[in-house]
């Protein structure tokens, strides 16, 4: 962490479809707050990954070692300095609980909200990623998105982005800056 990062009390999870850009934002939240970076994608067993590249949508059995998986390592970071940033679709309220059931530190989605045909482009100009653009339907359809009840911040991907992020960067620091 720089000197002029400030300090990340809480965990952020940069959530969202497939294509909606959670690593991009992950990756620039975490180097804000020079916070430790968790890559979802990184963490699917092989299994999942060679199903999704043959275009078979991952059912819940096959989301939950993962899930899990990212889950533990959010909670191994408890007793750091700082929270940690991770990338995970968290497209089901029951996988967002699971996520956040291991650690002790406060947890915040930043859901990344676009439209169907926004993430269908970034989807078909995407290179090198093993999730094909069939799968976005099957993406769009299991998504709960996020309650009034839930801890989340929106960021509307159909607006200006860069914006957005410095929105809810700001957010994160105010909130942050009134924990003792």
């Amino acid at each position: 962490m720089s000197e002029t990062s400030p300090v990340l009390k809480r965990n952020l999870i940069v959530m969202g479809v497939s294509g909606s850009g959670k690593t991009t934002a992950g990756e620039t939240l975490a180097r804000h707050f020079g916070a430790p970076f968790i890559e979802g994608d990184a963490l699917h067993p092989a299994s999942n990954v060679a199903k999704m590249a043959a275009g078979t949508p991952l059912t819940d059995a096959d989301r939950l070692p993962w899930l899990e998986k990212i889950a533990e390592r959010l909670a191994e970071a408890d007793d750091g300095p700082n929270g940690v940033v991770a990338a995970c679709s968290s497209l089901k309220r029951t996988y967002r609980r699971i996520l956040t059931a291991k650690t002790k530190r406060r947890t915040s989605f930043v859901f990344l909200d676009g439209s169907r045909a926004l993430l269908a482009q970034r989807m078909a100009t995407r290179k090198g990623h093993f999730m094909p653009a069939s799968l976005l339907d099957s993406q769009l359809a299991t998504l709960e998105k996020p309650g009034a009840d839930e801890d989340v911040i929106r960021i509307d991907l159909d607006g200006d982005i860069d914006a957005e992020l410095a929105s809810a960067i700001a957010r994160i620091e105010a909130e942050d800056a009134e924990i003792a």
